[in-house]
């Protein structure tokens, strides 16, 4: 079971889509949004673990024709993020960039997230914690991967927050967040061409 939480802590604290943006989320549009924005996000990534292990994931995936649709998706949702993100805060902005990411936001973004297919894949196919019964495994892993998943989000939601609260100038606010965003968009190229 310690062998199953230290990969579940390390694969969530790495950067993907999820921690990217609730950070810059946090860091462009303040704490109480980015708890709203990861309230979305942790209900999307438990509908996506919902996904994986009833394997109505794999039936969908099944398909390559769907398979390039949600990817295309995934890239175009996470495009459209990343830029609300690096609008946020600047002088420059569109009227989208004005209102914060909540939480259906962050349940569309977990929808098309590849990380979090391929997480919850690796978390719920491997590490038998209990193999005498597959619902009580599940349910094990559900709350175990919720009791990291949670602080791990909120530590980054507060170091998104605690950027905003260095008294930068609109400038350096504006190349945070513009940093922020183009991380988040490296990070779908590379689960694009992965």
């Amino acid at each position: 079971m310690l062998t199953f939480a230290a990969a579940v802590f390390f694969m969530i604290i790495t950067p993907g889509p999820g921690v990217l943006s609730v950070a810059g989320v946090g860091s462009g549009y303040g704490f109480a949004a980015g708890m709203r924005y990861m309230l979305g996000l942790l209900i999307g990534t438990n509908l996506v673990a919902l996904a994986v292990v009833s394997g109505l994931a794999s039936v969908v995936f099944s398909y390559p024709y769907i398979r390039t649709v949600l990817l295309a998706a995934s890239v175009a949702y996470l495009g459209y993020l990343a830029l609300r993100i690096a609008l946020s805060g600047s002088n420059i902005t569109f009227a989208f960039a004005n209102k914060a990411p909540g939480v259906i936001d962050g349940i569309s973004l977990q929808a098309v997230n590849p990380k979090a297919y391929v997480v919850n894949t690796a978390f719920f196919s491997g590490f038998a914690i209990w193999p005498a019964s597959l619902p009580t495994e599940v349910l094990i892993k559900f709350i175990i991967i919720n009791a990291i998943w949670i602080p791990v989000h909120m530590l980054w939601a507060r170091a998104g927050v605690s950027l905003k609260k260095l008294a930068l100038s609109r400038r350096q606010q504006k190349w945070i967040n513009i940093t922020m965003a183009t991380a988040l968009l490296g990070v779908v190229v590379l689960a694009a061409i992965g």
